[in-house]
């Protein structure tokens, strides 16, 4: 074999068990009992300070390239990745010159990233007003599926959806079963909330109010069960909602849901005035709010954990006048997702197998990946080597990320990736090697 890796602890179908590892041709080809005496051209051992985990899977990254790589970019966010035990993403289709919304936009969002890539990406399409009759030719250029929204997205050239327009989608997505991933937030409740500027954030929470996000998520639901299509929640952060979703799944509707590790992590009752670091879309709620997504972690009901890595300028977050209203809305913790999670997850009784379930295991699945998110033969040898019981304090200025700018800045988190795998080789985020994903051949 290429490579042997004896673990001391490892997260497989067993649980967290010691394990010999094989790999070959990037492939894991054995994963056996530690005593197992695999040979291998190199052969590493893991003490017990330190557990081998998949390599995670982040199903929700904005790298904003090409047209807004001042905001990120793709060499920056994969090695980010990479820094933070991340070895696959999907990019989202919009914050990008051009949008991807039609074949021709996804071929020149490939010929960008072609070549600067530190892990494995993917990209998701979008669905917007127009573009019904692209749809299938982008799922056949191998989209992992289709994103829209119900509001204004932030960016004029990715248009939101109407009732209409968001059915006529799925009904199309169902002819050949894509999948329709949603911005779940209700602009009419939206328009009729409180004005958002100023500096207080319990004012900028109110204008995001849970209703509207209740409201969306509960037509999404609704559309879904109408046309059959497989429909998935992006960042959930209304617990209101997670009744709705598990009674749906209970009547045989295709939904899943996501949320994110800043929603796990922080509260309102934190947020600091002028904070705009912490300002995203829907808002992070209240403390009680937290501890009901986490229970639907428990119960299943939300599936999984990405980033919504939605970096941007330090101008654009308007420090210097504080303003919630103005400021882009969106948090960079692609690199910080996993110790963030882990962090809150073991004050609470989970384990890592949990972590792995929701942040590996469950987003692979969801967009369809066959090869990633598992120790287990047949996959790919993707590996993030954690140590759970080491801490540090988040210091931006030695973030992978383009800009120093995240909310994660000053807070101590526990777990650190000691080093990141793809396909068998360490990966250090300064030669790239990863490759650009279609739907179906991973």
């Amino acid at each position: 074999m290429d490579l042997v890796i004896k673990a001391a602890r490892a997260v497989t179908a067993a649980g967290e068990v010691p394990a010999t590892i094989g790999v070959d041709g990037g492939r894991i080809v054995a994963v056996e009992p530690a005593e197992a005496d695999l040979d291998g051209d190199r052969v590493l051992g893991l003490g017990e300070d330190v557990v081998l985990l998949p390599g995670l899977v982040d199903t929700h990254v904005h790298v904003n390239d090409p047209g807004r790589t001042e905001w990120e970019g793709f060499a920056s966010a994969t090695r980010a990745a990479a820094a933070g035990g991340v070895t696959t993403i999907v990019d989202m289709p919009l914050n990008s010159l051009p949008p991807t919304v039609d074949v021709a936009s996804l071929e020149v969002k490939r010929k960008t990233a072609e070549g600067r890539v530190h892990v494995d990406v993917g990209f998701w399409g979008g669905a917007i007003p127009g573009n019904l009759a692209d749809l299938r030719g982008l799922h056949e250029a191998g989209v992992f599926g289709f994103k829209s929204f119900l509001l204004h997205s932030g960016v004029d050239e990715f248009p939101p959806l109407d009732a209409r327009g968001l059915e006529e989608a799925m009904a199309e997505l169902r002819t050949f079963d894509g999948m329709i991933i949603v911005h779940a937030e209700d602009s009419d409740a939206i328009d009729h909330a409180p004005d958002p500027h100023g500096e207080k954030y319990e004012d900028f929470l109110h204008s995001r109010p849970r209703g509207a996000e209740n409201v969306a998520i509960a037509q999404v639901i609704e559309l879904a069960r109408k046309t059959g299509v497989r429909a998935h929640i992006l960042h959930l952060s209304s617990s209101d909602a997670l009744p709705m979703v598990e009674s749906a799944r209970r009547d045989g509707v295709r939904l899943t849901a996501e949320t994110c590790p800043h929603y796990l992590s922080f509260t309102a009752e934190e947020i600091g005035d002028g904070a705009t670091q912490f300002k995203c879309c829907p808002p992070i709620r209240e403390a009680g709010n937290r501890e009901l997504l986490w229970k639907g972690l428990a119960d299943g009901v939300i599936d999984c954990v990405v980033t919504d890595h939605s970096p941007c300028t330090p101008e654009l977050k308007r420090f210097d006048s504080g303003d919630f209203g103005l400021a882009w809305g969106g948090i960079a913790g692609l690199q910080l997702g996993l110790p963030a999670v882990w962090t809150q997850a073991r004050q609470r009784g989970f384990a890592l197998t949990d972590v792995v379930r929701w942040m590996a295991e469950h987003p692979a699945a969801q967009a369809g990946m066959r090869r990633k998110g598992h120790l287990a033969p047949g996959y790919d040898a993707d590996f993030s080597v954690f140590a759970p019981d080491e801490a540090f304090v988040v210091d931006v200025a030695k973030l992978k990320h383009r800009n120093p700018v995240s909310a994660y800045h000053g807070r101590p988190l526990a777990g650190v990736v000691r080093s990141t795998w793809l396909r068998g080789e360490e990966i250090t985020g300064e030669d790239p090697a990863g490759v650009l994903l279609t739907r179906g051949d991973c």
